[in-house]
């Protein structure tokens, strides 16, 4: 487990449970959320800019429709285990209380299957791989 998680874990005073048995809703609510602070922090890595232009760069990446082309590569080319995949159609397959807003229906779920194993591996602790697929989805995306 990561030491960032157990931190928390010590600070809140939770325990946590075993990641496969949250939600795959609950798992995209935290995936998307680590994403997103991965995603803005190698943005700002890159160099100092206006708020604006950080947003502008980012946004590339974090919008559905960019997170769905990346987790439609990775699976045709075999890039998720068998854990990562189960997740993902659980996460795919959840029927989210929000609508699509600026992305297609197919692309919005796909997205939130991608946030889910993205927010299972983080809270499995699992941060290496975490940021790993981070980045070959910003490579994928970046490819265009």
């Amino acid at each position: 487990m990561s030491d960032f998680l157990d931190e928390i874990k010590d600070v809140f005073s939770v325990k946590g449970d075993d990641p496969g048995q949250y939600s795959p809703l609950s798992l995209a609510f935290i995936g998307d959320s680590i994403y997103g602070a991965v995603v803005k922090t190698a943005v700002v890595l890159e160099g100092n800019c206006p708020a604006n232009s950080l947003d502008h760069k980012a946004v590339k990446y974090i919008k559905a429709v960019s997170q769905a082309k990346a987790i439609d590569h990775m699976i045709e080319n075999g890039l998720l285990c068998e854990e990562e995949l189960a997740i993902y159609r659980r996460g795919r397959n959840a029927k989210s209380p929000t609508p699509a807003k600026n992305a297609p229906v197919g692309d919005y779920r796909k997205a939130t299957g991608f946030e889910s194993v993205i927010g299972y591996l983080y809270l499995k602790g699992d941060m290496e791989r975490v940021t790993e697929l981070i980045k070959i989805a910003a490579d994928i995306i970046q490819a265009g």
